[in-house]
């Protein structure tokens, strides 16, 4: 779906005159029709989230009424946070996520495996700090009743290609049953990042229970 300019500069919390300014340069994503611009929400969202930019929650909350989204440290509780993950490239890393996720069937973990090999650079983004979310476009789908998210802390920063050239310590990986569940998690997820406190976390490598403290305090204050 996509959104006007207005909505945009809503979901952004910026100026219209400052989102015009972004696409006539050439930096965000749109497309003319009818003589006014629209903005892919994907595309959005994956946009301000390379560039560290706040967006609003709502961003996908639209769809299926009676399709509950849980919230981010609903699903960082389910999928778990792990720390000295082993790896000194991405291709380790990878490996070494893979056998930690929590998967309702032990089939899917070589599928995932292959899967992310073969997409390697473009299975997540670096989004400074040391930070990796998932991809925006490239949403990891299976059968299971709610998202998963998890959050594994690296023995050793690994290059990632990040924006400010830090190497990444820190990776959040998500498991959705569809691509729509994977950008409102994500969006969730952006959320969290903008927040202080959460990225003081973190920074400082927290435990679970700090971290989803940390999480349920910035999602309960924003409901």
């Amino acid at each position: 779906m996509r959104v006007t300019v207005r909505e945009a500069a809503a979901l952004l919390n910026a100026r219209e005159a400052k989102v015009y300014a972004w696409i006539e340069s050439g930096d965000l994503p749109a497309y003319r029709i009818n003589d006014q611009y629209r903005i892919n929400r994907s595309e959005l969202l994956e946009w301000a989230t390379e560039r560290n930019l706040p967006v609003a929650p709502a961003l996908f909350h639209e769809g299926e009424e009676d399709e509950r989204i849980p919230s981010a440290a609903e699903s960082l509780e389910r999928g778990g946070v792990f720390h000295d993950v082993p790896g000194t490239t991405r291709e380790e890393v990878l490996r070494s996520i893979i056998v930690l996720l929590k998967l309702e069937d032990e089939g899917d973990r070589e599928t995932l495996l292959q899967l992310l090999l073969a997409r390697d650079a473009t299975a997540v983004v670096a989004v400074g700090d040391g930070i990796a979310i998932p991809h925006v476009r490239n949403p990891i789908a299976l059968s299971t009743d709610e998202p998963s998210l998890t959050l594994c802390f690296l023995r050793q920063p690994v290059d990632f290609a990040a924006p400010d050239g830090q190497p990444v310590f820190a990776l959040f990986f998500l498991v959705s049953p569809t691509t729509r569940v994977h950008l409102q998690m994500l969006a969730k997820i952006a959320y969290l990042l903008r927040d202080p406190a959460f990225r003081e976390a973190i920074r400082r490598r927290a435990p679970a229970a700090r971290l989803l403290e940390v999480a349920r305090k910035v999602e309960g204050a924003a409901a």
